[in-house]
């Protein structure tokens, strides 16, 4: 086993004022609808999707000084929350496949297992899917659970040896995996996005920005996303965009319910979304006079979702994995039990829930290493809430009320996943964030815009409430269920 440890440079080293989150995301960066859907694998954004990317990141670095070719061997270490969890939400498996070569966003889940098993038979990897080289993972691939780095609780290095060395990197670069599938490498300036802000016609900060924005200029949030997203692709490509996530969300839906099995992993969960599905599929006329009944198919949808996700199958990030059910879910009822819902519909949906989505992103985190659970199941409550109120035919104001109702009862939700699993709670969590959603709509539907707690404000107030809470309640599996259920 090597002794030696990651070149790092500590001029380069982020501190936490210089985190990509609470509002220090980088002022001018635009975070827009396909920074915050994004098509990729279970079972977690920062702990599978974000190393993944990071290997990626790694091999396009060597490939820009041609070092690829020279590259004899890999060590990966991981820290903070990576090392704590990485297990249980597949982060190892998710590095080997990055370093293959492979991307979150077009690697076939169903091929993972037998690239997996290859690479641990012969000690090898095909290094960016053009070169062999010596693997060996408890070797080359590092849990350094005691150590956590002060950019991010979601850090890991990646260093490369040649050929005849393996004492001494010639290359090693350390990332981030800051939530939602999003990365940075450390020592450069934090690009949560994709574009720039004053490039697009209507910038804004907060919520309040929005409310002024509609209101001077009298169109609805789903026309002000469009709008600016018109700045970096044409109308005809926002619309496939969009469309294509919820193609996938459907078809992640439809997997789930007709799936049958254990979930992975060792609590021996069995995937429950089948039964509940023939069951629902079963109901007589009577059982259906139920008024509730509709949500039973709500909870359906997002038990399915997760369920997938859990077993690393294809989800959209939503803004996270650990969430990814809340928002199909909602959009899901909205397709089927609305009225008159059409494409458009649906785009004005997704535009609006990354409108209200891009507000964390600035201004707090979407990150359960960083801020508990109400940063991934509490932020895609909010989303789904205001863009179903959207929908629905809600004013502004109505909308940035339904989003504020949907984090204000999210307020303190610990990350505390039994064995670092994304299971429990997390899958009957997010059927949970779907139905208190939907109510969070109704309820601002039904109002007239005006009420005493802005969005703005219960975004500070979770930063805050993050920043308190003890590192055990988020994503370490080092307290609340994870522990006590573990204990049992």
């Amino acid at each position: 086993m090597s002794s030696i440890a990651p070149v790092f440079h500590p001029s380069h080293c982020m501190t936490a004022d210089h985190l990509p989150s609470g509002g220090q995301s980088g002022s001018d960066v635009y975070v827009g609808v396909f920074d915050l859907f994004k098509i990729g694998i279970g079972p977690s954004s920062s702990h599978s999707v974000g190393p993944m990317r990071a290997a990626e990141m790694f091999i396009n670095e060597l490939d820009q000084s041609d070092d690829v070719e020279t590259v004899g061997r890999v060590q990966a270490d991981l820290y903070g929350s990576l090392a704590l969890t990485g297990v249980g939400h597949a982060t190892d498996i998710a590095i080997m496949m990055g370093l293959l070569g492979e991307r979150p966003d077009t690697i076939d889940p169903d091929t993972v297992p037998e690239k997996l098993e290859r690479i641990r038979q012969t000690t090898q990897l095909m290094f960016a899917g053009r070169r062999a080289i010596r693997f060996c993972e408890k070797e080359d691939l590092l849990f350094n659970r005691r150590v956590t780095l002060e950019g991010h609780p979601n850090a890991m290095s990646l260093s490369a040896f040649r050929d005849g060395d393996s004492e001494t990197p010639f290359y090693s670069s350390t990332y981030y995996s800051i939530g939602g599938g999003f990365v940075i490498r450390d020592g450069e300036t934090p690009r949560a996005g994709h574009g720039d802000y004053h490039q697009v016609p209507y910038p804004y900060h907060s919520g309040k920005d929005l409310l002024d924005l509609t209101d001077r200029h009298g169109f609805s949030l789903s026309d002000l996303a469009r709008a600016n997203e018109r700045t970096f692709r044409s109308d005809t490509e926002i619309s496939n965009g969009l469309q294509k996530i919820w193609q996938t969300m459907q078809a992640c839906i439809e997997r789930g319910c007709q799936t049958d099995g254990i979930l992975p992993g060792g609590l021996n969960i069995r995937r429950r979304a089948p039964a509940l599905y023939r069951s629902l599929r079963s109901r007589t006329e009577a059982t259906d006079r139920d008024p509730m009944g509709i949500l039973d198919w709500v909870d359906l949808y997002a038990i399915a979702v997760n369920e997938e996700n859990a077993a690393s199958g294809r989800v959209v990030t939503a803004p996270t994995n650990g969430a990814a059910g809340i928002i199909p879910a909602v959009l899901r009822y909205l397709d089927r039990f609305g009225r008159n819902v059409n494409e458009d519909t649906i785009e004005r949906f997704l535009l609006t829930a990354a409108l209200i989505g891009s507000l964390y992103k600035r201004n707090a985190s979407i990150s359960g290493a960083e801020v508990g659970c109400q940063g991934e199941v509490g932020v895609a409550c909010s989303m789904a809430a205001g863009a179903l109120t959207e929908a629905l035919g809600g004013t502004p104001r109505q909308v940035e009320e339904a989003a504020e109702i949907g984090m204000e009862h999210n307020l303190g939700l610990t990350c505390d996943p039994i064995k670092g699993l994304v299971q429990v709670p997390c899958i009957e969590r997010n059927a949970m964030g779907a139905v208190k959603a939907i109510n969070a709509s109704r309820l601002a539907l039904r109002s007239d815009g005006k009420h005493f707690v802005s969005l703005d404000r219960v975004i500070r107030v979770m930063k805050r409430t993050g920043a308190d809470m003890s590192s055990r309640y988020k994503e370490t599996s080092a307290g609340g269920l994870a522990v006590n259920i573990s204990e049992c």
